[in-house]
């Protein structure tokens, strides 16, 4: 069956719930909560995450790209405008060299364990600049590690590799932390967004 990519709704919530659980909540019961939060709602534990993310995805404040092997949501990727994702890493060095804030924000990808390694974070990327497209276009950054040519732990790539959003012609503007950079895409709106624009 064909890899396919929908939207984090309501109705895909069931999807990307199981699959979190399957995982143990991610990364310590994060429930791909952390770039949501500021200082006060940190370090609230993973049932308080689970109800902080199910009631963002209700009301419309969390958006990410679901990759489907049938009905089986096998990773993510996820973004979301500037203000929705405040807490972006290696924050002091990115705000030294700001200039602009984007208009969207591309945060983290997480996939199945068992399906690593299988291109499902590029389709995920894929899927989340077609969201965006539709959603009104931008300016997009991203945060990717920069690991070419290294070996490292799937963890430690949850930004996605600067590889990746090369190829899918971002460009790299700045270097934030030792192997991190900000990577910058325009995204033009999606057909009938513009012509409802012109209207």
């Amino acid at each position: 069956m064909a890899l396919t990519s929908k939207p984090l709704s309501p109705d895909t919530w069931p999807a990307f719930a199981r699959l979190v659980e399957k995982h143990h909540g991610i990364f310590g019961g994060c429930w791909c909560i952390a770039f949501h939060l500021t200082g006060d709602e940190a370090k609230r534990g993973a049932a308080a995450y689970r109800a902080m993310k199910e009631a963002r995805v209700r009301d419309g404040t969390a958006h990410a790209a679901l990759v489907f092997d049938g009905p089986n949501a096998v990773g993510w990727c996820q973004f979301g405008p500037t203000g929705e994702l405040p807490n972006i890493r290696s924050r002091k060095a990115y705000e030294e060299g700001l200039n602009k804030l984007p208009d969207w924000r591309i945060t983290c990808f997480f996939i199945d364990r068992e399906r690593r390694g299988q291109g499902i974070a590029s389709l995920a990327l894929r899927g989340a600049i077609r969201s965006i497209a539709q959603l009104g276009g931008g300016t997009v950054e991203a945060y990717p590690e920069d690991y070419t040519g290294e070996r490292t732990s799937s963890s430690f790539l949850c930004s996605g590799t600067l590889g990746m959003f090369e190829k899918t012609r971002f460009r790299k503007t700045r270097k934030i932390a030792m192997r991190r950079w900000v990577v910058v895409k325009r995204i033009r709106p999606a057909r009938a967004q513009r012509k409802a624009i012109r209207t």
